[in-house]
């Protein structure tokens, strides 16, 4: 696959490192879901053009519940971009999974309630989902891991886990904690839904990368803590120094990962997503309305008859 153009949607930490990467063209979109978190940001690492949007907006101003993914996902497809490569801070549920540790993710568990799900509000569409981050994008992502920790610092990536996606803002009580570690989450996090699910149904590879901060509330403080008054402040500092730790090692990975998907640009496999609308439109073609055609035709134009 010769034609390949990255989309870079950066969370927290990541998102402002984005916004200082030289650009040489800056895309202001609209969308019918409307505008984007921000402007998007073209350039181009190793020879092949690279899209960056901060998901949370400049200044970090949009909470994760009213994050415009829709129309971030409609503003990359319309740009042309094949595969997305998304990073997230997350809380631990597993003791192996330290602070400042990334992860790559295979399987995801939504507990959002109050965010649009679906780009097919008038047609019957459903893509299939049993895996949701692409498999192709997660090899690159781990032999890039690879890469990466041959250099002087290594990084401690973890190839597999599953993500416990919260609506928030507000983090979990300690009995939910539990609770997600009981189901079998890995990690908790508020953003990669239904940014994953958009992203299959705009026909775009999609995987992630987990940024730990801290573990989240199941933990118990070590005894020895338990007596001694917590300081919030410091705290609050440390998580700050794990999300900046974090995201250095993210931005390394990254590279590294746009750095293969260059050098095998011309024998990258098709990924699954890419043919995920191809048995999803249920609805009979005929009777959905033009105008809804043409309203979403860069998300599914190409399944229709032309002048449909």
């Amino acid at each position: 696959m010769s034609q390949i153009k990255i989309g870079l949607i950066g969370g927290t930490g990541l998102g402002s490192l984005l916004e200082g990467d030289q650009a040489s063209t800056r895309h202001e979109i609209d969308t019918p879901f409307g505008r984007p978190s921000g402007a998007i940001i073209e350039t181009q690492w190793d020879g092949l053009p690279v899209l960056l949007l901060s998901r949370h907006g400049p200044g970090h101003l949009i909470n994760p519940s009213r994050i415009p993914s829709r129309a971030n996902i409609f503003a990359l497809k319309q740009l042309g971009v094949t595969h997305i490569l998304a990073s997230g801070a997350v809380g631990s549920l597993r003791e192996e999974f330290h602070p400042r540790d990334l992860v790559i993710p295979d399987q995801i568990i939504d507990k959002t309630n109050g965010r649009p799900g679906t780009f097919y509000e008038n047609a019957a569409v459903h893509v299939e989902f049993a895996e949701p981050f692409c498999p192709v994008l997660r090899q690159i992502l781990i032999e890039a891991a690879k890469q990466a920790s041959s250099e002087p610092q290594p990084l401690a990536v973890h190839d597999r886990a599953c993500y416990v996606c919260m609506e928030g803002p507000a983090f979990s009580t300690r009995a939910e904690s539990l609770m997600h570690r009981l189901w079998g989450g890995d990690l908790i996090g508020m953003t990669a839904m239904p940014e994953a699910k958009l992203a299959r149904e705009a026909e775009i590879a999609y995987a992630l990368v987990a940024l730990v901060t801290d573990y989240d509330c199941w933990r118990a403080r070590p005894a020895a803590a338990e007596h001694r008054p917590q300081d919030k402040h410091a705290l609050l500092a440390e998580i700050i120094g794990n999300v900046k730790a974090a995201t250095d090692n993210a931005m390394r990975l990254l590279r590294e990962a746009v750095k293969l998907l260059s050098q095998r640009r011309d024998a990258l496999p098709p990924s699954p997503a890419h043919s995920a609308l191809e048995l999803a439109i249920w609805s009979d073609k005929q009777q959905i309305p033009p105008e809804q055609v043409e309203r979403l035709r860069p998300l599914w134009g190409r399944h229709f008859p032309p002048g449909a």
